[in-house]
């Protein structure tokens, strides 16, 4: 078969996929970002009545084009990506009589081989679709058991885990660099340096532990050790046990106040962080490692106007912020921060849509100038997040990267710009 026909073939699968996952109730799940963390007890599902167990599905599909600039306004592979997800939590309460415990299980899949079309396209360090893996039919990404003690202030979480999945204060998405605005390729930012803070070397789906405390005032502080050379595909026991193991370590505190306005209260969030690497590391331009790598990070996102009184009413604006530091000897890009606005319910009728603009900036070491052609790279966001129906969201994008600074692309990139759509169905 040739080139162009297979093209076709998979696109022309990708999107029966879409079609078939509308029609027939939509039986697959969204990315981790989006999954809800159920407290122990609330096992209900859409399946009706699964005893002791609750289920989620979804799937995302993205379409991404560079239009201008970057490496190729032609190529098109990594046009169309997606992901499809399934979680479990079991209530070990009710399983086996464990208070205050449970189980969750996360499986994974994505699509295609190209992973988006950073590499081929667009020539962006930071990456164009944070939801873009390389392709696999089915990963356990998160397999982990959680305990709670002291009437629920304390929660330590141990196994196979996303460091970004997230925990609660006050109700806001706290440790470790969470951001109520900015947290979630699946449903707003798609640009990677609007999901996370690319600052911080987070492990991808490794064995670790984690402990978090929000004892009910507005406050907590989180810390954790995951292993730093484990594999998402992996169950992690390799490298995590046996030969020289090293581990990442990080810790977040932070405060979650509610502020008041005459419409009711506004939510803020505020976090500072600080992360441990010690195995070594240099960047991409020299063989030099260096143990001990330590950087540091701010999280805030605060609502500053509220539509109307109702306390569980999200509608009005919101915006965000994050900065990150890492030390140039050892790491490719030292300095970052973005920020941005977001408004949900921006038009009448449409109370539950989003629309958001964000812009994020980071700076590369002068140790690494010989692999990266800029000094920087900048990136502006802004996405409009339709609600089609309670299980399924429509999100144009578009993004505009100033100078792409890719890994070994070769040569000085003009500016790219490139457009989005995202189907995201939930259930």
């Amino acid at each position: 078969m040739s080139l162009k026909k297979e093209r076709t073939v998979e696109m022309i699968g990708q999107w029966t996929a879409i079609i078939l996952s509308v029609l027939g109730g939509g039986m697959v799940f969204a990315a981790e970002a989006s999954m809800p963390m159920r407290e122990s007890g609330e096992a209900t599902s859409f399946l009706g009545d699964t005893g002791p167990f609750s289920f989620e599905f979804g799937l995302t599909n993205i379409y991404q084009q560079n239009l201008r600039g970057g490496l190729s306004t032609n190529d098109r592979r990594g046009r169309f990506a997606g992901s499809y997800d399934v979680g479990m939590t079991a209530d070990l309460k009710r399983l086996l009589g464990i208070d205050n415990a449970e189980l969750f299980t996360h499986i994974e899949g994505w699509w295609p081989r190209a992973e988006g079309i950073d590499s081929v396209s667009t020539g962006s360090f930071f990456g164009v679709n944070g939801d873009a893996m390389p392709r696999d039919a089915a990963v356990i990404s998160e397999l982990w058991y959680q305990h709670k003690f002291f009437d629920g202030d304390l929660t330590v979480r141990a196994g196979k885990m996303d460091l970004t999945g997230g925990f609660e204060c006050s109700g806001c998405p706290v440790s470790f660099d969470c951001n109520p605005y900015a947290n979630d390729e699946t449903q707003r930012f798609l640009n990677s340096s609007l999901v996370n803070n690319p600052t911080i070397p987070f492990p991808l789906y490794t064995l670790g532990v984690a402990a978090h405390y929000a004892p009910g005032n507005d406050w907590y502080i989180t810390a954790a050790a995951a292993d730093s050379r484990g594999s998402y595909k992996e169950t992690g026991f390799k490298t995590a046990f046996h030969d020289e193991s090293y581990f990442f370590y990080i810790a977040e505190t932070g405060i979650t106040p509610k502020f008041d306005s005459s419409r009711g209260s506004l939510q803020g969030q505020y976090g500072i962080g600080v992360w441990h690497r010690p195995e070594p590391t240099g960047v991409s331009d020299s063989p030099e490692t260096y143990r001990n790598n330590t950087g540091t990070y701010i999280t805030a996102g605060q609502m500053l106007w509220k539509e109307n009184e109702q306390k569980e009413d999200e509608q009005g604006l919101g915006t965000f912020f994050r900065f990150g530091y890492a030390p140039s000897k050892m790491n490719d890009l030292t300095q970052f921060y973005s920020t941005g606005l977001s408004y949900k319910g921006l038009f009448d009728g449409r109370d539950n849509d989003v629309f958001a603009v964000g812009i994020a900036r980071g700076y590369f070491s002068d140790h690494a100038s010989g692999v990266y052609t800029q000094d920087s790279e900048t990136v502006l966001e802004t996405f409009y997040n339709i609600e089609m129906t309670k299980w399924m969201t429509l999100t144009p994008s578009v993004q505009y990267v100033a100078d792409p600074s890719s890994l070994d692309n070769g040569r000085e990139l003009k500016d790219a710009v490139i457009f989005g759509l995202r189907m995201q169905i939930v259930f």
